[in-house]
């Protein structure tokens, strides 16, 4: 039936050239989609998608791909995968140069089947009638024999919109399916499961792609969407801002908002274990009208990258007004505060020692390890019950980078490990692993690292050329976008 569904809307898709995805029906007594799910394959292990955006197919140069790495028995990457293009029979399009099909990559469980379906943008995706660079999402169906039947979700209006910079997915609207949330140049627009399209967000945003993420924020049971997004007009701001969806008005409305902080990553998670959703905001920066609201908590935890936290909500039934502000220089956090570390540029969330409150992993792309600039390092910060900073101002953390004994490969510089990072449980031991990405590796070839356990024993280190990935050499920056859960 979900086969047979997905078939029949693709052959609608290429016909027709629709920009509206209409998921397969859900039965009213059907179970939720899980959240956590990133098995494609359906054998019951998390996967691993990493977007190559700059990766060639078919000669045509960033045409881009998406390399999908089975989970097993032996860890993510051991048991092989498959290549996701535009020329994949069971997905629609054909690849082109500057596609750049996999710059942003989400798993997602869209239909509660237990099976993930693999949500793929390319912003520079060329629309007839449109124009250059429109952009467009596409979703590819999961299947236990590999990728089953994609569709396109929604392409961009016109020339320059790059729809597919980013892309999220959540039931939104708290009819049990899942409604993808697509971020372009200047827009973020929602596309329900029923197939209602409607924009959440129009900005001039000066190329920025918007920063997405998904949570229970207002406390009722239902998903909302966070959006991290600049504008330029008439000078330059930035905002964070809430949406929850108002079922009289069929649409998302604006619940929340902090601005003039600027961020790179944005992540939800429960770090203090009290069953209420916490908003975090990576490499967070204050952009205007400095110290009047202090978006992004004391100025002085900005050096190299801050993380600034807003926690759920309260028993007043409001959210954020508890924070928390952490950097480098935070007593128990390794490292040292410095300018161009980009602490927080990538984040992931998971209780990785099991002690049910979630922990968080933070990216740091630029940090320099010794005197080689922007190596990049990883560090895994644990929930207490007080939050990501214990009751006497403490965070508790330990760091990763090429340097770090038992983790293979060596330092060095622009290898910028740490530009995305990602969590599953892969071998599906009950303990979730790490995957930090590593994309200047190599003269930008790239390169993911896998932490079993979330530790160093046993790292290991899945470049294109041990993979097997086509032109292993040149710069195809394997290893920036990630995304398993």
């Amino acid at each position: 039936m979900r086969i047979r569904t997905y078939a029949a809307l693709a052959a609608t898709v290429a016909a027709a050239a629709t920009t509206a995805l209409a998921f397969p029906p859900t039965a009213a007594a059907a179970t939720p989609p899980s959240p956590s799910t990133s098995d494609f394959n359906g054998d019951g292990y998390a996967d691993l998608a990493v977007g190559v955006p700059d990766g060639a197919v078919a000669g045509k140069a960033r045409a881009g791909y998406v390399n999908i790495l089975w989970g097993g028995r032996r860890g993510v990457g051991a048991h092989g995968g498959i290549r996701v293009t535009q020329a994949t029979a069971e997905v629609p399009g054909t690849p082109e140069t500057g596609d750049r099909f996999g710059a942003a990559v989400t798993l997602e469980d869209l239909n509660g089947d237990g099976i993930a379906e693999l949500l793929v943008g390319a912003p520079g995706e060329d629309i007839t009638g449109r124009g250059t660079d429109a952009g467009l999402v596409t979703v590819v169906g999961g299947a236990e024999d590999g990728p089953g039947p994609g569709a396109n979700v929604t392409t961009g209006p016109a020339a320059s919109a790059a729809y597919g910079l980013s892309v999220a997915a959540a039931d939104l609207t708290g009819d049990g399916s899942r409604d993808i949330v697509v971020g372009g140049k200047d827009k973020v627009v929602l596309r329900t499961a029923d197939g209602l399209a409607a924009t959440v967000v129009t900005a001039a945003m000066g190329g920025r792609a918007p920063v997405l993420t998904t949570g229970d924020f207002t406390g009722d049971g239902a998903a909302d969407l966070a959006v991290g997004y600049w504008t330029n007009d008439p000078f330059t701001q930035s905002h964070v801002r809430i949406w929850a969806w108002e079922a009289v008005d069929e649409a998302l409305g604006n619940v929340w908002n902090t601005d003039n902080a600027g961020i790179s990553a944005l992540v939800t998670g429960d770090f203090d274990g009290d069953g209420h959703d916490d908003l975090v905001l990576g490499e967070c920066r204050e952009i205007a009208d400095e110290n009047i609201d202090d978006p992004c908590g004391p100025e002085e935890y900005a050096k190299g990258g801050g993380l600034h936290i807003h926690y759920g909500t309260g028993s007043d039934g409001s959210f954020g007004f508890r924070k928390q502000t952490l950097n480098q220089d935070t007593a128990g956090v390794p490292g040292v505060a410095e300018s161009g570390d980009r602490f927080g540029a990538a984040l992931a969330v998971a209780d990785l020692n099991g002690d049910g409150r979630d922990d968080l992993v933070v990216g740091a792309p630029g940090e320099a390890i010794g005197t080689r600039a922007a190596a990049g390092a990883a560090t895994l910060v644990f929930g207490t019950k007080d939050g990501l900073v214990d009751a006497s101002g403490q965070g508790h953390a330990v760091a990763y980078n090429q340097g770090t004994p038992r983790v293979p490969g060596a330092a060095e510089a622009g290898d910028a490990f740490g530009a995305a990072v990602a969590t599953g449980d892969y071998d599906h031991d009950g303990t979730r692993d790490l995957a930090v990405g590593s994309p200047g590796e190599n003269a930008r070839s790239g390169g993911v690292w896998a932490f079993p356990r979330s530790g160093a024993d046993g790292s290991y280190a899945l470049t294109p050329a041990r993979l097997g990935l086509p032109a292993p050499t040149s710069a195809l920056a394997y290893g920036g976008t990630v995304s398993s859960r």
